[in-house]
């Protein structure tokens, strides 16, 4: 069963698009906590103090965490399942091509090699 064509709009995000939205993600959450860091100096009630700390604290992990997260776009990315390559080597000269009859070196009755004669 052959899978249908892969089009452009079934290809996954670009990875510097991810990448962009996974940082804004990230420096939103960063910004949070710099927000909760300077709030801990300014409120006077304890129980907040305690909570925007709490949030300072934890929140780095969140932001890395969902950073990181991405999307999943191996498992969409449609991908072939079997390629066949199919080459006819060329072998190197001098390494398995003889010439029809080369195989077998006699020597004549003169002891020459069976090349042409020299002329005098």
């Amino acid at each position: 069963m052959k899978s249908p064509k892969q089009s452009l709009t079934s290809l996954p995000q670009s990875p510097d698009d991810e990448r962009r939205k996974r940082m804004i993600k990230y420096l939103i959450v960063m910004g949070v906590r710099l927000a909760c860091l300077v709030l801990v100096l300014f409120v006077h009630v304890w129980w907040a103090v305690v909570l925007l700390a709490i949030g300072a604290i934890l929140l780095p992990y969140f932001a890395v965490v969902l950073a990181n997260v991405g999307t999943s776009w191996v498992s969409r990315a449609e991908r072939p399942t079997a390629i066949e390559v199919y080459r006819n080597p060329i072998p190197p000269q001098g390494v398995g091509t003889e010439a029809p009859g080369a195989g077998a070196s006699e020597p004549h009755a003169s002891g020459t090699s069976g090349g042409p004669e020299p002329r005098s």
